[in-house]
């Protein structure tokens, strides 16, 4: 069988989703399945429209069109905000898009007329994490521009903590949010339908707080592929976190010394490890390395530890799981890990099932 190789299980991932569907939905908040860590493949879209989310949603275009092609239907959002260059394949492709500059919505709007039909906009809003979003103080001028734009329709505001800075959502940043859905609201009537509180993230504040005030919407990949929440890389309770592992198959098995000779400089990808003398170990290289995935990703079986790394070698120590030539060994991945072996065309892609019952 090929290595590596993802293995996906279709089962799990139907789980992950409709239990976080349901327990949301509780809540008044419905789920958008976040398709960017698995490229837009059309297996998993079906799966989480199956499993109950209210619509797709993707960071990139190209893959909205994987999904276009695969005639899945369904709504479909695009995550990230669009370039200028690729206003005619947003409006072509995503139902809806997140926005944060009114230059890119009047590109959306003229394409939106050349095609004849509307467009749906979705303004973020910046609360801390200093990614993308509109400075609240600029919120309501944005809107009022957006509501003229012909051919768009404004669906309502979001906001996106802790990617780049780590910023947590809680109540005082998600009772901003609602605030502003208020704002917006009394000054231009009924017109906010979606208040899109976050990612994966969210889920903490979203399953306890006492009230989501206007926050009917997460956007959610990671936790439901990974059965994880990311604040603190916790498994989330009643998730499979296995729906998706790495295989990889051993090229070498010896035993070596637990220390290198020589003098030492930096590796391929920086410093040094600089490994404790423990006389010789027995030590496998496993076909797979930074061209494959992330391996500070991984999670090893029991009694492996991982060595270190190259482009395409993968380095362990084994206990008393001693391999052979040709043996394979199965990984837990992160996030980064996840996404780098799914983007790789060097690691296989396969889809299992039945495993759940």
């Amino acid at each position: 069988m090929t290595a590596p190789r993802l293995e996906i299980d279709l089962d799990k991932i139907r789980h992950n989703a409709h239990t976080l569907v349901d327990r949301l939905r509780k809540r008044g908040i419905s789920v958008w399945g976040v398709t960017k860590a698995t490229l837009g493949m059309p297996a998993i879209a079906r799966t989480l429209l199956a499993a109950g989310v209210e619509g797709l949603a993707d960071s990139r275009i190209e893959n909205v069109q994987i999904i276009r092609r695969a005639t899945i239907p369904g709504p479909i959002t695009l995550i990230r905000s669009p370039m200028l260059s690729q206003a005619e394949l947003v409006v072509r492709n995503a139902d809806i898009s997140l926005n944060t500059e009114l230059d890119v919505i009047s590109e959306l709007s003229k394409a939106a007329q050349a095609a004849r039909h509307e467009h749906g906009v979705l303004l973020m809003v910046e609360l801390g994490d200093l990614r993308e979003g509109i400075m609240p103080a600029d919120l309501e001028e944005t809107v009022r521009q957006t509501l003229g734009f012909p051919g768009i329709a404004f669906k309502g505001i979001g906001t996106n903590l802790a990617c780049r800075s780590g910023v947590a959502p809680d109540e005082a940043n998600m009772r901003e949010l609602s605030s502003l859905a208020d704002a917006i609201d009394a000054k231009f009537g009924p017109v906010t339908s979606i208040v899109s509180g976050g990612n994966s993230s969210n889920l903490e504040w979203a399953l306890g707080s006492a009230d989501p005030g206007r926050i009917n919407n997460l956007r959610l990949g990671e936790a439901i592929l990974l059965g994880c929440e990311p604040l603190h890389r916790q498994p989330i309770e009643g998730l499979f976190t296995d729906a998706i592992t790495l295989v990889a198959e051993a090229i070498e098995a010896k035993v070596k010394p637990s220390q290198p000779w020589g003098a030492i400089a930096e590796t391929a990808f920086g410093a040094a490890p600089t490994p404790l003398n423990r006389g010789s170990i027995f030590q496998a290289i496993l076909a797979l390395g930074h061209m494959d995935t992330d391996p500070k990703g991984l999670t090893a079986p029991p009694d492996i530890t991982i060595l270190g790394s190259s482009s395409d070698h993968l380095i362990v120590e084994c206990g008393q799981s001693r391999l052979a030539i040709g043996d394979e060994m199965t990984f837990g991945l992160n996030y980064s890990a996840l996404i780098r072996a799914m983007s790789s065309p060097l690691v296989a892609k396969k889809m299992v099932s039945g495993s759940v019952g």
